[in-house]
């Protein structure tokens, strides 16, 4: 089973960018799907985006297209969260997660593996 640790989040200015990376353990990470989510404070823990093993299909929650990139390099067995045109509502704590086979999902139940979260404040 992989182990998940992400990075990158921060502070930053509305219209800002920010680049979220999630890496994993163990050598077989083109066998598991890779999810981002985020929860706000009072919130329940959402969708972001999803990615198949092989990178080829990717899926985003309607109010982050257009703006945020989901990526990964099998080669490095990380997953990445390009994140631009920030504004103050995706302030939360994002989360990576894992699921086995090749098919994302924007279940949050399907994903039996979780990173600890890293923090993105947008504000001016």
């Amino acid at each position: 089973q992989v182990q998940l640790v992400e990075s990158g989040g921060g502070l930053v200015q509305p219209g800002g960018s920010l680049r979220l990376s999630c890496a994993a353990s163990g050598r077989t990470f083109s066998s598991y799907a890779m999810g981002w989510f985020r929860q706000a404070p009072g919130k329940e823990r959402e969708f972001v985006a999803t990615i198949s093993g092989s990178g080829d299909n990717t899926d985003y929650r309607s109010s982050v297209k257009g703006r945020f990139t989901i990526s990964r390099d099998n080669s490095k067995n990380t997953v990445y969260l390009q994140m631009n045109s920030l504004k103050p509502e995706d302030t939360a704590t994002y989360y990576c997660a894992a699921k086995i086979g090749a098919r994302g999902s924007s279940n949050l139940n399907a994903y039996p593996t979780w990173g600890q979260g890293t923090q993105v404040t947008v504000s001016s």
